[in-house]
């Protein structure tokens, strides 16, 4: 396996959508720019969905529309049916992501359909896309736990993967979506996603609702997961944990990968200032062990 690892940032779609404040075009617009600079290749820009259940994503057009697309960098945008897929291809998106789960009471509970349901809602995408020559992405949510039922059995993890995987999605996101995993049982669940799929078409989405986030990455990467989303700051809330924390803070993986001997590409540095730049522009401490850390350090080296 590779020593390099690469970082999927997550914070300008899945970190921003639950902001109570409206963020505005020029900050997302700069935070995605900025995430490029500090080395990151692949940085979600917006989600195409309907502005009344995510309305901080209403203007994920314009940010597509205004962002200087670097060469060798890739901007994925949530599509979840072919109105989204449409809008997305109206601004030129170069790759779109769908998102299903493995607990049937959460797919009903978040997007309205049963998991078979939402599964041939993404058949024309995966298709459209085929033909347009765009790369699809699949997200799994639950697959370490769900709000309404608990433990997810692993079977139901591993059927929603293949079923993405063979509708064309080439790298497929395994997300705890609460945040309730743990080292061992992330093993059995790669281990047991690796069985129907190759293991480098898996991605890890850890939330760090329980302070496992760092743990369960490393777990997944014994089991030769290469890919991680994580959001910068930590940014976004978990909104089945009320109080909670929300996605791995970058900066924390990238800490943690680099001090392991794995290759990132990113810019510590550069993300600790991202870091605190993003949470002065939304009124909140930062949510990375690490930039507090960081910060907290060039503040006291700098006292007489």
């Amino acid at each position: 396996m590779s020593d390099h690892v690469s970082i999927v940032e997550v914070g300008p779609r899945d970190g921003l959508q639950n902001e109570a404040q409206t963020v505005s075009v020029e900050t997302k617009t700069a935070l995605i720019e900025k995430l490029v600079a500090a080395g990151l290749k692949t940085v979600e820009a917006g989600a195409f969905v309907s502005p009344k259940w995510v309305p901080q994503m209403a203007s994920s057009d314009a940010v597509l529309a205004r962002i200087d697309r670097r060469q060798g960098v890739s901007y994925p945008v949530l599509t979840p049916n072919m109105k989204g897929y449409e809008g997305a291809r109206a601004v030129q998106a170069d790759t779109v992501a769908v998102f299903g789960a493995a607990s049937e009471s959460f797919s009903r509970k978040n997007i309205n359909a049963s998991i078979e349901e939402s599964l041939e809602r993404f058949r024309p995408v995966t298709e459209a896309a085929k033909a347009d020559g765009v790369r699809v992405r699949g997200y799994v949510s639950c697959v370490l736990g769900c709000p309404y039922e608990g433990k997810v059995a692993l079977a139901d993890v591993a059927r929603v993967v293949e079923a993405l995987y063979a509708m064309g999605c080439y790298e497929i996101s395994l997300g705890d979506t609460i945040g309730v995993g743990t080292a061992r049982e992330t093993r059995a669940m790669i281990r047991a996603v690796a069985g129907v799929v190759p293991v480098d078409a898996l991605a890890g989405h850890f939330h760090d609702t329980y302070g496992q986030a760092v743990a369960n990455v490393y777990a997944a990467l014994e089991e030769g997961v290469r890919v991680f989303d994580s959001s910068v700051s930590g940014l976004g809330g978990c909104p089945y944990a009320p109080g909670a924390s929300g996605n791995a803070a970058t900066e924390d993986i990238v800490y943690m990968l680099e001090g392991s001997g794995f290759d990132t590409g990113v810019d510590l540095d550069a993300l600790v200032e991202i870091s605190l730049w993003i949470s002065g522009a939304l009124g909140r401490r930062p949510g990375s062990k690490a930039t507090l850390a960081r910060s907290a350090r060039s503040i006291s080296t700098a006292r007489p």
